[in-house]
């Protein structure tokens, strides 16, 4: 990007891989940029915490061979040295047993499939692989595709409780686009058809976020943390003109929001009326992620799916099976649903108690009391977007009708898995809106 001979006085809303990538790229414009965060940390679901001595994200992460955005930034920053391939292996707890998964031979050992359910299994996997185009897929239901590919015994045994205990009574509402591009970014990590790698960075995400957060600082970006914007104000000629914060108003030329959609319509009150329609029409799911300290590691694998009638979330991630740390070994089990679910409240105890029943039962020689070194959990009210069917035409625009104002969250991912490259990339493409309009 070009200097601007008068830099915009930009505002970014929200200081998460999306919010810091947008302040990035609009800083090397020449725009005068201040990024506002409620929160005392950068990184947003991203954030790490210091969790009984270990340095860990509050919520899963890892880099797949797709993820061309990180290593994009890696690059320019110097980090890639950073960057790690660790061969992990996945799970799938079914009806009481733990089988390997993952690769050929494991599909063909287990014995909840029929030979022609394994054989249309395999076969869809490698046509989500080489699909270049997700549009088309975009018109009709994961559901349907699934059980038109693999049929229905086959969907009741890998897929029915995944996404029931991700989505509740939306689960058939998911778009075949939402789910393929996840299948392909897993399938395009594969070292080999019988070895999955995937990636982490040595010291976590922050190491990427805080190289961000350096370089902002050095271009005189300020970072204002603790900070909620109370209000977008708009002025003449439905423009913005900035932002409240603590009863003041501040003047800005642009606004990106980078924060949940919703979170913004709170803070607009002057957003159009059919943006607003559209961004209420967008439904989210909320989770709760159990995170677990333990002595020694529960099972070899990075990923575990469950379908098992007893268990009520979709699977146990053992991070330190991708990303070794510092000997212990950590867990997250997410338990995703609507905030309307009489459990999304709960207590975090309740949550962690039933995930330390659910681990009992997949090894019944596990001791909480003598292997259990930590427990903690996080709740996160927009954590997963439902992106039905036709979900392209109902996304709000990026670029706003009210003038000066850009606004994305991860629903603008779509069909893309939740990734912070994905998240990095937005931000970019924000911030080319913005520093194109200034001009």
């Amino acid at each position: 990007m070009s200097k601007a001979k008068n830099p915009a006085r930009v505002a970014v809303i929200g200081a998460g891989p999306m919010g810091l990538a947008a302040a990035y790229e609009l800083s090397k414009s020449g725009a005068q940029v201040t990024v506002f965060e409620r929160d005392d940390r950068i990184g947003g679901m991203s954030a790490f915490v210091d969790f009984a001595g270990t340095r860990i994200e509050r919520y899963y992460h890892f880099i797949c061979r797709p993820d061309q955005t990180t290593f994009d930034y890696l690059k320019e920053f110097g980090l890639e040295d950073r960057l790690r391939w660790t061969e992990t292996k996945m799970g799938f707890y079914w009806s009481g047993k733990l089988y390997d998964w993952g690769h050929p031979l494991a599909l063909l050992k287990f014995p909840g499939l029929s030979f022609v359910d394994k054989v249309r299994y395999g076969l869809h996997v490698l046509r989500a692989k080489g699909v270049e185009d997700w549009r088309p897929y975009d018109a009709f239901s994961s559901t349907d595709w699934l059980k038109r590919w693999i049929g229905p015994r086959a969907y009741d045994v890998l897929w029915r409780s995944l996404f029931h205990f991700k989505f509740y009574e939306l689960q058939d509402q998911l778009s075949a686009a939402w789910l393929g591009t996840r299948i392909k970014r897993v399938a395009l990590s594969r070292k080999s058809m019988f070895t999955e790698e995937m990636g982490y960075l040595v010291g976590g995400s922050e190491v990427l976020l805080e190289a961000v957060h350096a370089r902002l600082r050095n271009q005189r970006v300020e970072i204002r943390l603790r900070t909620a914007v109370e209000e977008v104000t708009i002025g003449d000629g439905s423009r913005v003109s900035g932002v409240q914060i603590g009863g003041e108003r501040l003047p800005f030329d642009q606004v990106i929001s980078t924060v949940p959609l919703p979170y913004l319509v709170r803070m607009m009150p002057g957003l159009p009326d059919d943006e607003k329609a559209k961004v209420a029409a967008i439904r989210n799911v909320g989770v709760v992620c159990v995170l677990l300290k333990l002595r020694r590691p529960f099972t070899r694998n990075f990923w575990m799916n469950i379908n098992d009638p007893r268990i009520e979330i979709p699977g146990l991630i053992e991070y330190t099976n991708l990303n070794p740390l510092d000997g212990s070994a950590i867990v997250y089990a997410p338990y995703y649903m609507p905030q309307t679910h009489p459990k999304y409240r709960r207590d975090y105890q309740e949550f962690i108690d039933e995930t330390l029943g659910y681990m009992k039962m997949i090894r019944p020689d596990f001791d909480p009391a003598t292997q259990v070194l930590a427990t903690t959990a996080s709740r996160y009210e927009f954590a997963q977007t439902v992106c039905s069917p036709g979900f392209y035409d109902a996304l709000p625009p990026m670029r706003s009708k009210v003038a000066g104002l850009y606004m994305a969250d991860t629903s603008h991912y779509y069909p893309e898995d939740r990734s912070i490259s994905e998240s990095m990339r937005i931000g970019a493409r924000l911030a080319t809106m913005a520093a194109t309009d200034a001009r």
